[in-house]
């Protein structure tokens, strides 16, 4: 049984209204990595889970990710503003000003209908784990994407709330699969000899070693801190760092006073601090 909470998890809004952006976020909402699909193949590999808390996880997840379609949405809708105007839509599909009467789409940015070909369901928890995580990561680039190519403040920041979360689903996803890690596709993983046999066939050059399968797993998070190349150094709590738009969302760590500490959870969400992706590329640019 579902119950839906009219009170969206995190509010939608935008400065203006603007057709080509509410075509851009369609890919999140109808595409191919986008929230429709992660919402039904979460819930589509919890019904024959056997694995009671993996099950409730695939479910959590799955009912967060259809509230996260309801926020894309409604940011779609007023992306489109109240006025028919295929004409100012001058990517993708025109669709929603066509035939849908601006209503967002099941559809990808392309006008492309969503379609259940996008979801991965094996049966095996190790191999459907490693789609969740895949799939978590290729929503955060889908993100990243859409962020550097609408320039609305307020869309801004719902992408920003929507690419935690992501973060925050790929790292439950692979600590699940740490608890399945010797089950399975992953039982007398590599065992043959087969299994460690490199074919050099792009030649010349070769620049691995036969490989020494081991079964897949991820370092175990610690608890109450984050760190990895991803985050950078954890450091504890403390005032966010200066950045050249504003207080940094990682500069006290994503769980001090970042993005989970005064951020959407907090006081001062969004006018208080950059997006994450924001903050993330001004580092990556200043090490490079």
């Amino acid at each position: 049984m579902f119950k839906h909470e009219k009170t969206l998890l995190h509010p939608a809004k935008c400065d203006r209204p603007n057709p080509n952006y509410a075509q851009i976020l369609q890919e999140g909402l109808g595409g191919s990595n986008g929230e429709m699909k992660a919402a039904m193949q979460y819930m589509a590999q919890s019904f024959r889970c056997t694995d009671p808390a993996i099950k409730d996880l695939m479910l959590d997840v799955a009912a967060e990710e259809l509230g996260h379609m309801e926020i894309i949405a409604t940011t779609i809708n007023l992306l489109n503003g109240s006025e028919l105007a295929g004409t100012s839509a001058t990517v993708g599909s025109i669709e929603a000003q066509t035939v849908g009467g601006l209503s967002p789409m099941l559809a990808d940015s392309s006008g492309y209908l969503w379609t259940a070909a996008y979801v991965n369901v094996t049966g095996d928890l190790v191999a459907d784990l490693l789609a969740d995580v895949a799939a978590e990561q290729r929503a955060k680039v889908v993100y990243e994407y859409l962020y550097r190519q609408i320039d609305d403040r307020g869309v801004r920041e719902t992408i920003d709330f929507l690419l935690n979360r992501e973060e925050a689903h790929n790292g439950l996803f692979r600590e699940a699969l740490n608890r399945v890690s010797a089950t399975g596709s992953n039982l007398r993983y590599g065992v043959e000899h087969h299994a460690r046999q490199y074919f050099d066939l792009s030649t010349p050059g070769r620049y691995f070693d036969n490989p020494q399968p081991t079964p897949v797993s991820f370092n175990a998070p610690a608890r109450g801190r984050q760190s990895g190349p991803q985050y950078g150094t954890y450091r504890e709590p403390g005032p966010a760092e200066p950045g050249p738009s504003g207080p940094g969302a990682y500069g006290a760590g994503s769980y001090g006073q970042g993005s989970y500490g005064q951020g959407s959870y907090g006081p001062g969400a969004g006018e208080q601090r950059r997006s994450s992706y924001e903050t993330r590329t001004n580092e990556t640019q200043t090490k490079h």
